[in-house]
């Protein structure tokens, strides 16, 4: 799957797709609006294909009927839920498929019964990325991490009391999700340009080489990051911080890179959207507790805007909740 061309080049609408969608962030944002805030929750038939794989970092699904019940689930217990569409970086085309990576913010109040427990009736702020295959007007795999930290802090819980109640409806042991492979024409893709060299290269490098040398190279000093429990980061201190709580906590880390995004559009940054996975044991004190000889696994997505060559914003996300249950498992 090549990088897509800018959007003023690309042709208007979508061969196999609906005439009335534009491009892949209209029917992107068009669906997401009619299922999620319309309410018409019976359009995931029509828009998702059966089967069809939605991976998150503590479950694999493979039906339609999955995603409306998981939708149902989430409006009871946040049934003034929004989806305000930040960014679509994109992808792709009609013989391959588009590859979408939606970043969404969505504020909304706990008032109903759910995962998350009681209803608190506490005003909560998650921001969630969805990496979606779409081919013949239909999505047929989708990635999806959602900040479930965030939810677990704003309702007074906190993510390691989260998962530990989560960890107990699996009879207190954790096992990886394993998804089946997307099947042809779909392939993961990384970017081999400069941009989708240079972004992939920095994230190895904090992930598993000198962190303090990846900054200087990288990033705008003035860097503004959103981390997992809707921490904001500034500057490159800060945001250091981060990846060496991580670094301390698991030895043996390792970093795939499955997806890299490259989008240069009119009057726009350059902006990338990275899908990958984080792999290690859980062997240091620190962010997660006592070293527990835990082996860990978990799919995190990234969003960056670029200044001047350098990183000058960044949205990490990773499901921490879904990692202390991996630390926490029996």
């Amino acid at each position: 799957m090549n990088a897509a061309t800018n959007l003023e080049n690309s042709p208007r609408g979508m061969r196999g797709f609906d005439a009335e969608f534009v491009d892949l962030p209209d029917y992107i944002t068009r669906i997401t609006h009619r299922i999620w805030e319309e309410r018409q929750i019976e359009l995931i038939q029509q828009y998702y294909s059966d089967p069809c794989v939605v991976e998150t970092p503590a479950s694999v699904t493979t039906t339609p009927q999955s995603v409306i019940d998981g939708t149902h689930s989430t409006l009871k217990a946040f049934p003034d839920r929004e989806l305000l569409a930040e960014d679509i970086i994109w992808s792709g085309d009609a013989e391959r498929g588009y590859l979408s990576s939606h970043r969404i913010v969505s504020p909304m109040t706990h008032l109903g019964e759910g995962v998350f427990g009681a209803p608190t009736g506490r005003k909560v702020r998650v921001r969630t990325i969805a990496d979606c295959w779409c081919i013949e007007n239909r999505i047929s795999h989708e990635w999806l991490v959602r900040d479930q930290a965030a939810i677990a802090q704003a309702i007074g819980l906190g993510p390691e009391s989260l998962a530990a109640a989560w960890l107990e409806t699996r009879g207190g042991r954790w096992h990886h999700p394993v998804a089946p492979s997307a099947p042809p024409p779909y392939e993961n893709h990384v970017d081999t340009g400069v941009v989708g060299t240079f972004a992939v290269a920095t994230y190895r490098s904090l992930a598993t080489g000198d962190i303090s040398s990846a900054f200087n190279r990288c990033y705008d000093r003035a860097i503004t990051a959103v981390t997992p429990g809707e921490r904001y980061r500034y500057g490159v201190a800060e945001l250091g911080e981060f990846w060496r709580e991580y670094r301390e906590a698991f030895a043996d880390i390792a970093l795939q890179i499955e997806h890299c995004i490259v989008r240069q559009d009119r009057n726009a940054p350059v902006r990338v959207a990275m899908r990958w996975r984080l792999s290690g044991v859980h062997r240091g004190g620190g962010k997660f507790g006592e070293p527990t000889g835990r082996a860990i696994e978990t799919m995190g997505i990234t969003h960056l805007e670029m200044r001047n060559g350098r990183i000058s914003r960044e949205w990490l996300l990773l499901d921490e909740v879904a990692l202390w249950m991996q630390v926490l498992s029996a």
